[in-house]
């Protein structure tokens, strides 16, 4: 008689392990539990009921053999009844006939007539206690519940298992979904317009171009030399569109070999070919309802434009080795610093696809084109470098102004941040001076401005300070000649004179530059 008591015993633990891991939905899980407690303990009805923390009461979440009218009126204070006085005590308790004891509320109403042994335990967790499991069971004369009492301690102890590591996962979610909103509203305010460096008017131009195409769904072609910040305008364009809250991907068609960057825009099916051991989605799917972001699209193979072509046109494509034709809503926004016209002629690039990808162009203009973008694009480096190097940099001297501004930078604005990151790695003083940058930037700038103080008479000498004097306080201005100067306690004729005579543009500092984001 004891083997087969036991034995139950194992079978009903094994049955409610399994309950338990069979899935993540909490309720569910405890559902099973009361019913298997049914099956193996012959109980006729039970609760599970757990603390409401912001409330302070004990709250029945799930019951077995009691309507959901009733079930909900399972409310209770802490210390209040038996289920109460559980929870508040941490012990268990077992009232062989809830008749005889006046702590027994019957808040639910449910329990007249014949009389019900009622056992209730705590439910723990990392040693507190969450919550209480209680049964109903047939009363009989002279019962013992001590056996049951043993039984329903290790299932009360395997629940708070359960919520635990429910209120764990609900734990990481949450962080994991607030994570995401953040981050989402910061790449929205990162890529806003008025965050954008440049105050020229190509990049005006650029802003307005920007504004008219976000909110359609047309194809975007951003053309320009590498470093020009093409990828920026493309984040720009997404960010400020309806699909912002979608996915951005991007995928740089020169990285891949022609089979492997099929699969990473379309995906594959298992067993497509050697080594897909698994299906896989591509990044088509990926922007599903988002951007899809084709850098270096000059460098495409022929074969792949061809379906690339469809998928624009028709918003559907098949996996390789797959028959399934997938759908997806996805806007097109491609880059390339090639001549697609050239490439076109050479026979490199297909002509309808040229057409597709080529419906809304913007060009995006080298910096020695927009050389009045400089100086802001030089201020937002040196903040955000001597910010990371934990450095008290606050300006660029004039000489070291005079460097950039001359300078033909062939690397674009990628060429001058590794500029400026390089100065202020270097730098040990307030202000980035021209020895700083790299040797190919130290040169006289100016014909008779001399940066070599040892070797200049005082005539030259005076004049590059007077010079420099002017050029700070018109920085510091905004380019104010008015103020510029009553601050430097001359008339505004002698400053205009000055400003002529050293071939000072203050039309370049007019912009201030606190925040910005890279272009």
């Amino acid at each position: 008689m004891d083997f087969t008591i036991h034995e139950r015993q194992i079978e009903m633990l094994h049955e409610i392990t399994k309950a338990m891991t069979r899935g993540l939905d909490l309720e569910a899980s405890l559902k099973s539990i009361l019913e298997l407690l049914e099956k193996y303990l012959n109980m006729q009805r039970g609760t599970i009921a757990l603390i409401d923390t912001d409330k302070d009461l004990l709250t029945v979440q799930v019951a077995h053999g009691i309507a959901p009218q009733d079930q909900k009126k399972g409310i209770y204070k802490i210390g209040e009844g038996i289920s109460g006085s559980v929870f508040k005590t941490g012990e268990a308790e077992i009232v062989p006939k809830i008749s005889n004891d006046p702590r027994f509320l019957n808040r639910m109403g449910i329990r007249t007539g014949a009389d019900i042994s009622f056992i209730c335990v705590p439910i723990r967790t990392e040693n507190k206690v969450i919550g209480v499991l209680s049964v109903d069971m047939e009363y009989k004369t002279e019962a013992k519940f001590n056996e049951e009492l043993r039984l329903l301690n290790i299932v009360s102890s395997m629940v708070g298992q359960k919520v635990h590591l429910h209120n764990l996962i609900n734990a990481a979610q949450k962080k994991l979904i607030d994570e995401n909103l953040y981050l989402k509203r910061e790449l929205i305010h990162r890529y806003k317009l008025d965050n954008i460096i440049g105050s020229s008017k190509e990049m005006n131009a650029i802003y307005h171009l920007i504004t008219q195409v976000a909110p359609t769904n047309a194809s975007v072609l951003i053309r320009g030399e590498t470093g020009t910040g093409k990828e920026l305008i493309a984040h720009a364009i997404h960010y400020n569109s309806k699909r912002a809250d979608y996915p951005f991907v991007k995928v740089n068609c020169a990285a891949f070999p022609e089979p492997l960057l099929e699969s990473e825009l379309f995906g594959h099916e298992k067993g497509a070919f050697t080594g897909a051991f698994a299906r896989k989605t591509g990044r088509f799917e990926w922007a599903n309802n988002g951007t899809l972001f084709l850098d270096e699209i000059g460098d495409l193979p022929q074969s792949i434009q061809v379906k690339l072509l469809r998928a624009i046109q028709f918003k559907e494509f098949e996996r390789i080795g797959g028959k399934e034709t997938v759908k997806v809503n996805v806007r097109i926004i491609a880059a390339t610093n090639k001549d697609l016209e050239k490439a076109v002629r050479e026979g490199i690039i297909r002509e309808d696809f040229y057409y597709r990808i080529n419906v809304f162009p913007i060009y995006v203009p080298p910096l020695k084109d927009r050389k009045e973008d400089i100086i802001q694009l030089a201020d937002f480096f040196l903040l955000k470098y001597s910010k990371e190097n934990e450095k008290n940099i606050n300006r660029i001297s004039t000489p070291a102004l005079d460097a950039l501004m001359s300078y033909h930078w062939p690397g674009n604005v990628r060429e001058l941040e590794n500029c400026i990151e390089r100065a202020v790695v270097l730098c040990d003083e307030p202000a980035i001076q021209a020895k700083h940058l790299p040797p190919s930037l130290q040169m006289p700038v100016k014909e008779g401005i001399i940066n070599n103080f040892n070797r200049a008479s005082m005539t030259v000498a005076v004049a590059n300070f007077e010079r420099e004097m002017i050029i700070e306080a018109l920085k510091t201005n905004k380019g104010n000649q008015s103020k510029t100067a009553k601050e430097l306690g001359v008339t505004e004729r002698i400053l205009g004179y000055k400003i002529k005579k050293y071939g000072i543009d203050p039309g370049i500092y007019s912009s201030s530059v606190q925040k910005y984001t890279r272009i």
